[in-house]
């Protein structure tokens, strides 16, 4: 029994040692480990030490301490066999509860939004997106935030491939109008549908990362544009932020 206690002991101890490497940018030396930790530094060292021979840490030529290849090859397995729908439903259904409106998930093919997963509101009068369904990048607040993670060239690129066309009197048609929306989207983080995919539609929306920091899917509130409130930011931002932890994302 004595035996067993230890082991589960050791194992607690390793991933306390893992999440705060993990929750540094830059490799950690081994002061700051134990102090983050609670750990004794001999006994942090004596577990980083068979951390690194099995390649789960890696240490620097200064001594610091940083994530290892291994796992970040464990990690893209993981990541190559999770439903992303299934891992985000929750989320969404909580998000949908709290805000009374509709929660859509959505992916990138090519120059467009494929919307792959949605939590409908539970209300008579509600946006209802068709799972399937596709819709122009500069149209969208997803799309929008995709084309700004990507930078001005891209953007570019994109509004040449697309001509921008028109959905509504709000749509961006004018490659100056939307890298400036597109920027501005990019920088804080999040962006705004303001009646530019359908009249009397507002959304707001963000993106999904992956272990490796890439944009893998955007998730978005759709509500009527007079029900659409600012507050809901935060809220949709930080169950976003939750679903890429899920899918082993460390923000820096």
């Amino acid at each position: 029994m004595q035996e067993g206690s230890n082991s589960i002991q050791v194992i607690e101890r390793l991933a306390r040692l893992l999440d705060v490497i993990a929750g540094h940018e830059d490799a950690v030396s081994l002061k700051i480990i134990s102090a983050e930790t609670g750990l004794h530094p001999s006994t942090a060292f004596r577990i980083l030490s068979s951390l690194a021979e099995h390649g789960f840490v890696e240490r620097t030529s200064r001594g610091n301490y940083q994530l290892g290849v291994k796992l970040m090859q464990l990690g893209s397995r993981v990541s190559s066999g999770v439903d992303i729908r299934k891992v985000a439903l929750p989320l969404m259904e909580r998000l949908r509860d709290r805000l009374g409106e509709t929660v859509n998930l959505t992916v990138r093919e090519g120059d467009e939004v494929v919307y792959i997963e949605r939590a409908l509101a539970k209300r008579m009068m509600r946006v209802e997106q068709v799972i399937g369904s596709r819709a122009p990048l500069h149209v969208t607040a997803v799309g929008k935030l995709m084309l700004g993670e990507q930078g001005e060239a891209a953007c570019r690129s994109y509004a040449k491939r697309s001509k921008l066309p028109a959905y509504t009197i709000n749509t961006h048609t004018k490659v100056a109008a939307l890298l400036e929306d597109c920027n501005a989207a990019a920088k804080r983080g999040y962006a705004l549908d303001n009646e530019e995919a359908e009249l009397g539609v507002g959304c707001i929306g963000t993106l999904v990362r992956d272990a490796s920091g890439q944009v893998i899917a955007g998730m978005s509130v759709s509500a009527p544009i007079e029900r659409r409130r600012d507050e809901w930011t935060a809220e949709v931002m930080e169950t976003c932020a939750q679903l890429s932890k899920q899918l082993g994302y460390h923000a820096a």
